[in-house]
């Protein structure tokens, strides 16, 4: 393979890659924990954070507010790590971050 067909195929990688990416920065991720929702898209950005009302009608409640909301940024934050690796896992195997 001579140099410009390999300069070829690695500029249409990095182009899958960053259509792919962006696909991904676009998504929404939903997670849920009971009373708390958190809705993200796959930047990492926080777009909504809903707590029910009914979640602090006790002072003890806000320990377990504090909880729930953890869970569901994790929950959410874990999907948008298994959406990434669904979709860019099989370029960076192997490309020693590359790209």
């Amino acid at each position: 393979m001579n140099m410009q067909k390999l300069m070829q195929e690695a500029n249409k990688i990095k182009r899958d890659v960053e259509k792919k990416q962006s696909e991904i920065d676009e998504t929404v991720f939903n997670a849920s924990s009971g009373l708390v929702k958190i809705e993200m898209n796959g930047k990492r950005e926080v777009l909504k954070l809903e707590i029910d009302k009914s979640a602090l009608k006790e002072e003890d409640d806000l320990e377990m507010l504090e909880d729930m909301i953890l869970i569901a940024f994790n929950d959410v934050l874990s999907q948008i790590d298994k959406k990434t690796e669904e979709e860019l896992g099989m370029y960076s195997s192997g490309l020693g971050g590359l790209f």
